[in-house]
């Protein structure tokens, strides 16, 4: 599992981070927001049985803009959004997943484009 050299706010628009296996990727607040790893935006699963998060309240333009970010043990990042939601950890392996999702998502984009 790779693990980050360095985190970077850019222009409350992405977060940058550099991995030690030499990738740079750049992750959208608003996708990092809309798909926070906690049990109320997610659900959860209990004894082999899923529970769906509750309905999604609208998040206001504060909600995607990072108050702050700490670092949780050597495994992690937990997210200060400004509306003061705070729930969910975003593990180096999730991140790294998320990263994967967004380079092919990327990739699809630029295929399509070519192709008009």
């Amino acid at each position: 599992m790779a693990k980050p050299t360095k985190i970077k706010l850019i222009n409350q628009d992405y977060l940058e981070i550099t991995w030690d296996n030499g990738k740079v990727i750049k992750y959208p607040l608003k996708f990092l927001r809309d798909e926070s790893p906690d049990a109320s935006n997610k659900g959860e699963t209990v004894l082999w049985k899923h529970y769906a998060p509750p309905p999604k309240a609208k998040i206001s333009p504060l909600g995607y803009e990072i108050e702050k970010i700490d670092i949780v043990g050597n495994y992690a990042i937990q997210i200060t959004w400004k509306d003061g939601y705070n729930y969910g950890i975003y593990s180096w392996d999730l991140l790294e997943r998320y990263g994967e999702y967004l380079e092919v998502k990327n990739n699809l984009h630029q295929d399509f484009k070519h192709d008009k």
